[in-house]
């Protein structure tokens, strides 16, 4: 375990992983969305803050947690992208699906 922050107030969640969301760091992460979700999370952050880089797991990831969050009636975020990850989503359209936005 890498130490996931998660930070809830009723049904909004932040999760914040502590460093680069790649194949390596996905399983903790994936955990901490699940448990959120579970848990009854209906509006779901992702703060990429400690981010730099994020590997084709870690988009899946977030497609996947879109794709669970959207079928209860919630809403997914990723927020403080670093430039490099704000322009990867944006070039593959992820951001046209859930709210993307920078440091």
């Amino acid at each position: 375990m890498t130490n996931t922050t998660v930070t809830r107030k009723d049904a909004q969640v932040v999760v914040q992983p502590p460093g680069d969301v790649v194949a390596a760091t996905v399983p903790e992460l994936r955990t901490a969305l699940r448990a959120a979700i579970g848990d009854g999370a209906v509006e779901l952050t992702i703060d990429l803050s400690n981010a730099q880089m994020i590997d084709s797991t870690g988009i899946g990831l977030l497609i996947s947690a879109h794709n669970s969050i959207r079928k209860i009636g919630g809403h997914l975020a990723v927020v403080h992208a670093s430039g490099d990850i704000l322009e990867l989503l944006r070039a593959m359209r992820i951001h046209q699906h859930f709210g993307v936005s920078g440091e």
